[in-house]
């Protein structure tokens, strides 16, 4: 199985990933996990202005399979909701990296980043994750 990755983000090891746009961090979950997941039926989402320490969990998503907690990537505070999710839950699987984006951050501090791997690195650690009996 080949995997979509997104050049310009960053990714965790429980597979979030978070783009800088601006002074925003959009998040969402890789192609990855959007296919371990399965049909994605609901984001549950946190409110705007709420703010989450790295590593939190900051969202859950529903498949028809199982519910996943989604964790923040970064700190920060949540500046915006991709609500159009609400009525078009499949475009996390679809397009994991555009439309099926989740939230954006204020990010706290940017340093941050420099924990998460790169899109290669992340590559390599899903392909050593399918290896384990993933996919």
């Amino acid at each position: 199985m080949s995997y979509k990755f997104d050049e310009n983000a960053k990714y965790t090891k429980t597979h979030e990933w978070v783009r800088i746009e601006g002074d925003m961090a959009v998040m969402g979950v890789s192609d990855y996990a959007q296919d371990s997941l399965s049909d994605v039926v609901y984001v549950d989402f946190p409110g705007v202005g709420e703010h989450f320490a790295k590593g939190d969990v900051i969202a859950t998503v529903e498949s028809v399979k199982a519910a996943e907690d989604v964790y923040a990537p970064i700190s920060g505070e949540v500046a915006e909701l991709n609500e159009a999710l609400n009525d078009n839950p499949e475009w996390v699987n679809e397009d994991p990296y555009g439309k099926g984006w989740f939230l954006k951050l204020k990010p706290d501090d940017l340093s941050e980043l420099d924990d998460l791997m790169d899109a290669a690195a992340y590559e390599a650690f899903v392909a050593e994750e399918a290896e384990k009996g993933g996919h």
